[in-house]
């Protein structure tokens, strides 16, 4: 089934553009300023299509496979007037145009493109158009055109261009969190937002669909929600949307470990009101180690409606496929006992080595559909009524290696079969008033979320050990007693942990939330603004379905507040916040010391507080863009163990992460993008108990990352001469050393810094576009870990070739 649709897929890439490219026009012209000098790097757009250009040195620019229509032209650049011009596109014909701006060429200076607009709006950051420079808030926007400068393959690689992130390990397909995880300001981090709204992921994410990544840092239940917390930020996918112009575009890439890539992206514009878009990608590729493999078929699309002026209507599903083999998380200590190991060299990690076969594999379908109606009210105001729906499954032998005796560490294995699947639903409105002087832009919410979950796996057994070495062995680790050889043989495991545990399991597990909430943003003063926003939250868990003394509920409060003064407007902006997040928790059967008087506690949610403050600037006629922030997180209210008796659990555990960031975009001169950050975080227990491993004081909590982080990428596109459309690009990320455990009982183990070097170059000519990307350069030897040793790829590349379609 899957090859048909690719096949499909590729079928309409062909064909549909071959009867559209004949009936097609041209639109040829010059720019110059009103001195006569060409006009260099103006932007050349046909309004409400795809189609753009730029001038070149010599003021010309062209634009080809233009639909037969009337259209609006614009010509814009940073410190000029816009202008727009009429014109008629008939078949078969060129069309030539002259522009002449109202700036001279020294009025004019050098321009950039419009695309690249610093401080453009965002609307999923504070689910209002906000420009950057006027929200408190810090967040990143990584653009597909990054992705494609980079040869990106996988979504994770597009989050090392953020300041402030970094993955701790991979995507293991296993069931609720089996998505990759991050540590963002030293908290769990994972992609489960799509377009703002819920999108359940066990396993990977494909980057065939990505229109942009945004990284929204802080905590953010107010907006949200609490059932994807995030205490150092949440990560949003914004996928591709129709447009209303023809437009299709076929790749394939061809890479180390075996990797072979096709992608597919083909919009259709079936009138003026409709359009119709769809991107697919067919994936495989094997690990780099000595067994593992991924194979993945994704396929994405959506419909858009402008039904008339004032309400519109987009459709969007995902619907992904894939099939995996993934190494083991390394777990090299139960957490308990003094480490024999204190870091990699004595450890002696075998990298070569999987630990696994590509027989025990984990299948993750997963889909996803959005729906969005948009309409505008008047004097304003905007109803947006949007609907997400989806379902993720996790089926399948994960395997994990757990705590060690001596040299010798535990594998086990589990059955897994869990299917989880969400319904939101919210509504939203945005509009803007005036009180006296004050203007006021307001977004009044509500939102309404459930989520089931079902386990039919089989449970899960150690079943043999290992070695970091790689030698097995076959015996009980408290006895020493033989136990049976195990071969990584699905139909075998699975007949072990049938007999070891009976039936598959019944779980039927559910929870809603009922949710309202409201934000302001007051301009106090025509540069200072203040934004005031608060979240009530209603959590419903009805636990287990054939259980009804787990059911709970709680409810709980989430505001947000910032200034932001604009010491130079649109170019500088000042702000401070404090933003809020929480997590629910679920009651606890308690006895007292004895073991006497069992009793159900209740808990109150618990909550994540930040105090940031910084600065914003867009400099330079839009050249720079700087952002620092400086931030303290506190987790208060966390469960931990109740010291003195370890029946009971007591919620006086607090966490609390401080730390800067700094990050900067730049384009100099025509043609060259630069964009670079760095990061400090340091976060530890402050109260909790010396005796638990979670918490204990003064210690890391685990899972947080590296202290110090670092990223930067340039990219040169040549506009003129013999080079002209070569593109190279490099940048690279480093990493400080790493305290993946950090506790008095067991040790301390260090994970080594590493300094990673990337490159890329491409080259474009008429509709293709041909390019080479190496990872990894110089071959280091790289870990990630969360309590854990996870190795990283060796140098690796990627190379590929793709055709567009105008």
């Amino acid at each position: 089934m899957t090859r048909l649709l690719l096949l499909c897929s590729i079928f309409l890439l062909f064909t549909i553009p071959s009867f559209a490219q004949s009936s097609n026009g041209s639109l040829k012209g010059t720019v110059s300023t009103s001195d006569g000098k060409p006009a260099v790097f103006v932007t050349v757009k046909i309004e409400n299509t795809k189609w753009t250009a730029t001038t070149d040195e010599s003021g010309v620019f062209g634009i080809d496979q233009i639909r037969p229509g009337n259209y609006v032209v614009k010509f814009s650049a940073i410190g000029t007037v816009s202008q727009e011009k009429q014109v008629e596109i008939k078949a078969g014909e060129t069309v030539q145009i002259e522009c002449i701006l109202k700036e001279s060429a020294s009025q004019l200076q050098e321009v950039i493109v419009t695309a690249r607009n610093l401080n453009k709006e965002n609307k999923f950051v504070s689910k209002m158009p906000l420009r950057n420079l006027e929200n408190p808030q810090v967040y990143t926007t990584v653009s597909a055109a990054t992705l494609n400068q980079q040869g990106i393959t996988n979504y994770d690689d597009a989050l090392r261009n953020v300041a402030g992130i970094v993955r701790t390990w991979g995507s293991t397909g296993r069931a609720d969190d089996g998505a990759s995880y991050f540590a963002l300001r030293g908290f769990d981090a994972q992609p489960n937002l799509i377009n703002g709204l819920p999108g359940l992921a066990s396993g990977t994410l494909d980057p065939v669909n990505v229109e942009e990544i945004n990284v929204i840092k802080g905590p953010s239940s107010t907006l949200f929600g609490g059932t994807f917390y995030g205490y150092g930020g949440v990560i949003n996918t914004v996928t591709k949307k129709p447009y209303h112009t023809f437009g299709a575009e076929v790749g394939y890439k061809v890479g180390s470990f075996g990797l072979h890539r096709v992608t597919a992206d083909v919009n259709l514009p079936f009138s003026k009101k409709v359009a119709f878009r769809i991107t697919s990608a067919f994936h495989s590729e094997k690990n780099w180690q000595d067994a593992g493999f991924k194979k993945s078929f994704y396929i994405a699309p959506s419909l858009s409606y402008d039904v008339n002026d004032r309400l519109s209507l987009q459709v969007m599903a995902e619907i992904l496929e894939e099939n995996r083999a993934v190494p083991p998380v390394f777990f090299h200590s139960d957490r308990t006992t003094p480490l024999v190991f204190k870091n990699i060299k004595e450890l002696n990690l075998n990298t070569d080595l999987s630990f696994t076969s590509d027989d025990l594999t984990m299948r993750n379908p997963r889909y996803n559909v959005q729906a969005q109606a948009l309409y505008k009210l008047g004097r304003g105001w905007t109803s947006q009524t949007v609907f997400s729906h989806s379902q993720s499954r996790a089926k399948g032998i994960y395997t994990y290696i757990w705590g060690n005796v001596g040299n010798k560490f535990g594998q086990s294995f589990d059955g897994q079969d869990y299917t989880r699947r969400s319904i939101d639903v919210q509504q939203n409105f945005n509009g803007e008033f005036t009180i006296g002087k004050m203007r006021n832009r307001v977004l009044i919410g509500l939102d309404y979320f459930h989520r089931n979950v079902r386990n039919r796996g089989i449970g899960s057994a150690r079943l043999r050990n290992v070695t970091p070495q790689g030698e097995v062995t076959y015996e009980d680790p408290e006895t020493g007693e033989a136990e049976p050889v195990v071969p990584l043989d699905k139909k075998a495991i699975y007949q072990i942990l049938t007999q070891l545990n009976g039936a598959p399991a019944n779980g039927n597990v559910s929870n809603s939330s009922y949710s309202a909430y409201v934000s302001d943003v007051v301009d106090i003063l025509p540069r200072l603004s203040a934004m005031v926003s608060l979240r009530v939250d209603y959590f419903d868990s009805k636990g287990e379905k054939s259980k009804k003394e787990d059911d709970y509920d709680q409810t709980a409060f989430s505001p947000k507040f910032g200034l932001i003064y604009q010491a130079v407007p649109e170019k500088f902006s000042v702000f401070a916040n404090y933003m809020n997040a929480f997590v629910n928790v679920e009651p606890r059967t308690v006895k007292d010391a004895d073991q006497k008087n069992p009793r159900v506690k209740s808990f109150r949610p618990e909550q994540a507080n930040q105090f940031e403050f910084g600065f914003k600037s867009n400099l330079l006629s839009n050249k720079l863009q700087v952002t620092l922030s400086a931030y303290n997180i506190t987790v208060s209210d966390r469960v931990i163990g109740m010291m003195g008796n370890p029946f009971d659990y007591t919620q006086k555990g607090k966490v609390r992460s401080q730390g800067f960031e700094l990050e900067a975009t730049a384009y100099p001169v025509a043609g060259l993008s630069i964009i670079g950050g760095y990061s400090f975080n340091k976060i530890k227990t402050v109260d909790g108990d010396k005796n638990d491993f979670y918490s204990e004081p003064g210690r890391a909590p685990g899972g947080q990352g590296p202290q110090n982080l670092a990223n930067i990428w340039a990219n040169y596109k040549f506009t003129k001469g013999a080079l002209k459309n070569l593109s190279v690009g490099a940048g690279g990320n480093y990493a400080s050393v790493y305290k993946v455990i950090d506790n008095s009982a067991t040790g301390v183990f260090e994970l080594p810094s590493y300094a990673l070097v990337n490159a890329g170059v491409s080259y474009s000519i008429s509709n293709v576009r041909i390019s080479f990307n190496v990872n990894n350069i110089f071959d280091k030897s790289y870990y990630s870990g969360y309590w854990s040793v996870n190795p990283q790829p060796p140098v690796n590349f990627v190379a590929g070739v793709s055709y567009s379609f105008k």
